[in-house]
């Protein structure tokens, strides 16, 4: 069938030669979800300096503390699938 799609795409070049860059770039992921779990409001303070010529108030865009749980649940689901990634390329 033309149409299907494999399911381990995602991680397929990983095991070829295609891709040397996967490796990082799922490393890179891996810290950013660290850090969204451990220090959301680091990726929060990041983000608001790319809003100033957007918002008029960036400091008024902080999530709450329930914000930070989901940010953090968020993080946890993230840190899974890239780490699944990350050994399926291995």
């Amino acid at each position: 069938m033309r149409g299907s799609m494999n399911p381990d795409t995602l991680t397929q070049t990983a095991s070829g030669t295609s891709s040397a860059l996967l490796i990082p770039l799922l490393c890179l992921f891996l810290v950013l979800g660290l850090i969204q779990v451990v220090r959301p409001q680091l990726l929060w303070r990041a983000n608001a300096r790319l809003q100033k010529g957007w918002v008029k108030d960036p400091g008024a865009t902080e999530p709450t503390g329930k914000g930070y749980a989901v940010q953090r649940i968020t993080g946890v689901i993230f840190l899974a699938v890239a780490t699944w990634m990350l050994v399926r390329a291995l």
